[in-house]
């Protein structure tokens, strides 16, 4: 016998689960392309694209990673992460790197977020773990990882801050620093010289998160976006 308690559970369990799904899809947009003459030809680097793309028939040549006078050019494509394994972080450090999307939203419908990770570990596995914050062009910006599943920190749409650059209007340039430093107990993420958001180093090494700050830092683009990337780094703290 069906009762009035169940019933009305079900129905708000159902109404969650179908309001989930249409977040989910005014998140994505539209579907990621395929990138003419794809693949990473940069030496010593590789990269991994989400599972959600893999399950829609995408690879890694789908998206590309290239090199040219200092720049590392990216376009997607499926959503990925790019990174070189000798690029490690430890202890306390800073990861930075300038960003510029040269076109603003020139290849999809609404904006697109890029930056750079840390802490990775099982990089390329389907165990992998790291800690990313990047930067949209339009003023927002989302601090998320993979510990494996995806985990966010500050909220399914992210943030906004003062400090993220915002480009003058579709097609039009925008440049953003993004970094992540370890410091003590304390991570934070700072775009064009301010921090816009930090943690507890025990809110992210913790079960379904990071295995630790320690690991392989590196780039991390949504998909359906053209960015190059100059001065990646890392410097002691």
């Amino acid at each position: 016998m069906v009762t009035m308690r169940s019933t009305t559970i079900s129905y708000f369990a159902l109404a969650a689960l179908l309001c989930t799904f249409s977040t989910q899809a005014q998140d994505s947009g539209e579907q990621s392309r395929k990138v003419a003459g794809g693949g990473v030809s940069v030496p010593g680097w590789t990269g991994k694209i989400d599972g959600n793309e893999t399950k829609q028939g995408r690879t890694l040549d789908d998206a590309k990673l290239s090199q040219s006078a200092g720049a590392l050019n990216v376009t997607t494509g499926p959503a990925v992460s790019y990174w070189n394994p000798a690029n490690k972080g430890t202890g306390n450090y800073t990861v930075k790197a300038t960003f510029t999307e040269p076109k603003y939203m020139n290849l999809n419908s609404h904006p697109h977020p890029y930056g750079v990770f840390i802490g990775g570990n099982d990089l390329g596995t389907d165990q992998e773990s790291y800690l990313y914050c990047a930067a949209y062009g339009n003023g927002n910006f989302i601090v998320r990882g993979f510990g494996p599943a995806a985990f966010q920190m500050n909220g399914f749409r992210g943030g906004t801050d003062a400090a993220v650059h915002k480009a003058a209007g579709k097609g039009e340039p925008v440049t953003q620093e993004i970094a992540i430093s370890v410091k003590g107990e304390r991570v934070e993420c700072s775009i064009n010289g301010a921090v816009v958001a930090g943690y507890d180093k025990a809110a992210l090494v913790t079960a379904g998160k990071l295995k630790s700050t320690d690991g392989v830092y590196g780039l991390r683009f949504a998909h359906n976006t053209e960015v190059a990337v100059t001065g990646l780094s890392l410097v002691k703290n």
